[in-house]
C-alpha cells in the first residue's frame, strides 16, 4: 500500500474517533448549572449582565468539549427583582430540575432568600450578591464572587481620608444590600477617622430623593456623601443631586458599576468615585497588571457575543462559572461534596473580581485591594487619582 494511502487512511480514522468522541460528549449526562438572576426589573442592569455572561461561556465551553467530556446545560430564571421568586425559583432548581449547582443571588436579599434551601439541601451556590452577612459566618454550601459591603465601606472612607474629608452623610437603601451597607458602614467609619453627621434612606422602587437631599444640602457639616444602593435608585438620586447643585464630593458603592448607571444619571453621573473591579479600566491597565488579561479578554468575548459594553456585574458571573468550573476539573467529578471541598481550596485563581483565595472561613477570598477606586470623567470610567 502507497505510503499517500496509508496517511489518507490513518486521517479519516483519526477524524472518526474525534467525532466519535465529539458525539459522545454531546451524548454524555449533562453538567446542569442552575441560575437565578434579576434580569429585570429594579435590579436588571445588574442581573442582565449576568445571565448574558453565563449563556455566552456555557456556549463557548460546550464548543470546546464541554467538561470532563460533558456538556453544561443551563438552566436558568428571572426572578425579575422580587426576592420571593428567587426563593421558588431556588427550590425549582434543586427538585424540579436537580441542578448540580446554583449561580445566583443579584440582589443581597435574593441570595439570603435562597441559602435556606441551599444549605438544607447540600448543594453548592456561588451568588454575585454584596451583603457580609451572605458569607460572614461562613456557611457550609455558599461562596460569593463580590466584594462585601463591609470592604467596599472601607475603600470608601480610606479614599475619604486621603482626601482630607471627615465628616459624612450616609444615604442608604431600604432593600438587604442597603441596610447591611449601612450597618457594616457605621461600624467602620471610626476606623477611618470619619463621622456620619446626618444620615436617610430611600426605598427601592423611589423615583425622588429630593426631600432626602435637601435636608444634606441644608447641613453644613456635611462634606461629602456616601450611598448605599443598587438598581436605578442611585442613579435617580445621582441626578436628583445634580439638580439641587449639591457642591459636595458624592460617593457610590460598587453596586453601580455599570455603564447603565451613567446612562440613567446622564451628565450627573461625571465627578462620582466609588470602587469597581478592573472590567471598567481593563483597557487601560497596565500590561503588567496580573489582571490585564483576563479582564481584556473578558471584555472582548461580550463585546463580540452581544455588542455592548460589559458591566462588573456580569465579571461576577463569569467568575462565578470559572470557579465551578475549576473546582469540577480539579476533582474529576460533579459530585456535590466533593465540588463543595474544591471550591473552598479556591487559591490563586485570578478572574475579573481580583486574585481568589478561599478557605474555611473566608468563602469569598478577596481582600481590600481587589477592586480599584474609580472616578466618572466625561462619561466615562477612569482610575481615580
Amino acid at each position: 500500500m502507497k505510503t499517500s494511502t496509508i496517511r489518507l487512511l490513518t486521517g479519516l480514522a483519526l477524524a472518526t474517533t474525534f467525532g466519535l468522541a465529539a458525539q459522545a460528549a454531546q451524548a454524555a449526562d449533562p453538567i446542569r448549572i442552575g441560575s437565578v438572576v434579576s434580569a429585570t426589573g429594579p435590579a436588571g442592569f445588574l442581573g442582565d449582565p449576568q445571565t448574558k455572561t453565563l449563556e455566552m461561556y456555557v456556549d463557548s465551553i460546550n464548543k470546546a468539549g464541554g467538561v470532563l467530556g460533558r456538556p453544561l446545560e443551563l438552566v436558568s430564571y428571572d426572578d425579575g427583582s422580587d426576592v420571593n421568586k428567587a426563593s421558588s425559583f431556588t427550590k425549582r432548581l434543586i427538585h424540579n430540575d436537580q441542578v448540580d449547582v446554583i449561580i445566583g443571588g443579584t440582589m443581597s436579599g435574593a441570595a439570603m432568600a435562597m441559602i435556606p434551601q441551599v444549605e438544607e439541601n447540600q448543594i453548592p451556590l456561588i451568588t454575585m450578591a454584596g451583603a457580609i452577612s451572605i458569607v460572614e459566618p461562613a456557611k457550609k454550601w455558599v461562596f460569593k464572587t463580590s466584594l462585601t459591603d463591609r470592604i467596599i465601606a472601607e475603600m470608601v472612607f480610606q479614599d475619604m481620608q486621603k482626601r482630607g474629608l471627615s465628616k459624612i452623610a450616609l444615604i442608604s437603601e431600604t432593600s438587604g444590600f442597603g441596610q447591611s451597607g449601612k450597618k457594616e458602614s457605621e461600624q467602620m467609619a471610626s476606623k477611618y477617622d470619619i463621622q456620619i453627621v446626618a444620615q436617610e434612606s430611600y426605598g427601592a422602587k423611589d423615583t425622588d430623593m429630593t426631600p432626602q437631599l435637601t435636608k444634606i444640602k441644608h447641613n453644613q457639616d456635611v462634606q461629602a456623601v456616601f450611598v448605599i444602593g443598587a438598581g436605578q435608585g442611585p442613579a435617580l438620586l445621582t441626578r436628583n443631586f445634580k439638580q439641587l447643585s449639591i457642591d459636595r464630593p458624592l460617593y457610590q458603592s460598587y453596586a453601580v458599576c455599570s455603564d447603565e448607571f451613567i446612562g440613567i444619571a446622564r451628565d450627573a453621573a461625571n465627578g462620582v468615585r466609588l470602587p469597581c473591579s478592573a472590567l471598567t479600566v481593563a483597557n487601560v491597565l497596565p500590561e503588567s497588571d496580573p489582571q490585564k488579561t483576563v479582564a481584556v479578554d473578558y471584555v472582548k468575548a461580550y463585546q463580540d457575543r452581544w455588542h455592548a459594553v460589559p458591566s462588573h456585574f456580569g465579571g461576577c458571573a463569569y467568575d462565578a462559572l470559572m470557579i465551578y468550573v475549576n473546582a469540577v476539573k480539579q476533582v474529576g467529578s460533579t459530585d456535590k461534596a466533593k465540588v463543595r471541598d474544591a471550591i473552598e481550596q479556591t487559591r490563586g485563581m485570578m478572574l475579573t473580581g481580583g486574585e481568589f483565595n478561599m478557605s474555611p472561613t473566608d468563602h469569598m477570598g478577596l481582600d481590600v485591594n481587589a477592586y480599584r477606586m474609580q472616578e466618572i470623567s466625561n462619561g466615562k470610567w477612569v482610575l481615580a487619582d
